[in-house]
């Protein structure tokens, strides 16, 4: 049975990725999920796996050496995926050192870790093990409105927010291990996901949870910033098809074709809120285009993002198949059926399901 070491596993993409392998190999794996549940972390994203007996929960900071390194030495860990990191952009501009050490240090401590298990002693690492390091396309930087122009692996990076420097930095570490040790792994870059399980600081379920209780909907600047959305379960996809068919040492960039601006996410999601909900519910009310409140610019904020995901497509075989009208709807309904999931984020009762499920037993 293969064995995956899952870091940050309770995050959004991170448990969507998770239900995706189990959904695909049920008990052919194992997956140790490792999570420190910081504000993101929430185990309510995995409740539906947790006893499951090929699944195990290790509560873990990934800078602590000393407790990943016995994770590696107490399981014989085939696949890393590494999808812990802080994350949101508007908390790195005022926090940029936790950004720096969590996503700086830690990928460093998670290299050190595999590469120390995995390594003969002449230098080779042993058969089947690989380290999948999920980054992001902001590492690249900004794109003019030119719809002809995309970003590919080769594209240079230009980091503009403490957070996307920090996921630059850690991309530079994996790629130096590569080269150095020939360390057996694989960098993805994506584009912005969207779908279940995702923390309500994110604009998509931001938008739904705000318009649902008729509060002001926040738009940066004119709203007009493009980003290019990719449906979770279409990346969690993609991550397993690398990890079985690409190529070791090279750079993927998953991407979900689906350029909008944030005025036009907005107002889709606010005309699928009205979609949806029945006549009776008296949230349909609150729904409006009035609620669209236009503040000041994010600072650093990036016009464009869009991705070419042609590499993978050709050498992987993945292409995403979830087109955004179908993927929104998936997605303002999970919101709708699990409105008791997103009271507990906004409450902090989430943080409660950790003690009640692990520390209380």
């Amino acid at each position: 049975m293969r064995t995956y070491l899952v870091t940050g596993g309770a995050g959004f993409i991170g448990s969507n990725y998770i239900h995706y392998m189990f959904r695909k190999y049920g008990d052919q794996i194992r997956i140790i999920n490792v999570d420190k549940l910081t504000y993101a972390g929430n185990l309510e994203n995995l409740k539906d796996v947790e006893n499951r007996d090929n699944y195990t929960f290790i509560r873990a900071d990934i800078c602590d050496g000393d407790a990943i390194a016995k994770i590696f030495a107490e399981n014989d860990i085939d696949r890393v995926v590494h999808f812990a990191a802080e994350s949101h952009v508007d908390r790195s501009i005022y926090e940029p050192e936790l950004f720096v050490k969590t996503n700086v240090l830690g990928t460093a401590t998670m290299l050190n870790c595999a590469k120390k298990a995995w390594e003969n002693p002449d230098g080779t690492f042993k058969e089947g093990k690989k380290f999948l390091h999920v980054s992001t396309d902001e590492v690249y930087g900004s794109l003019t409105e030119d719809p002809t122009t995309f970003f590919y692996e080769t594209t240079p990076y230009a980091p503009h927010s403490p957070y996307s420097a920090s996921k630059a930095s850690s991309d530079l570490l994996v790629k130096a291990y590569m080269d150095t040790y020939k360390f057996p792994a694989n960098i993805t870059n994506c584009s912005n996901n969207y779908g279940p399980y995702q923390f309500p600081e994110k604009l998509i379920p931001l938008v739904i949870n705000n318009a649902l209780h008729g509060k002001e909907l926040p738009v940066y600047g004119d709203g007009k910033n493009i980003r290019d959305w990719l449906f979770v379960e279409d990346h969690a996809k993609g991550i397993d098809m690398v990890q079985e068919q690409g190529r070791l040492f090279e750079t993927y960039n998953i991407g979900g074709h689906n350029e909008r601006q944030n005025i036009q996410i907005i107002k889709t999601i606010l005309k699928t809120l009205k979609e949806l909900l029945p006549d009776e519910d008296p949230r349909k009310k609150n729904i409006s285009e009035d609620l669209i409140t236009y503040v000041t610019d994010r600072k650093g904020h990036d016009r464009r993002y869009a991705i070419a995901p042609d590499k993978i497509k050709k050498e992987v075989g993945w292409y995403p198949e979830t087109n955004f009208e179908d993927g929104i709807k998936k997605t303002v309904k999970w919101y709708l059926e699990n409105q008791e999931w997103m009271d507990h984020c906004i409450s902090g009762d989430y943080q409660k399901y950790y003690k009640d499920m692990y520390e209380n037993r």
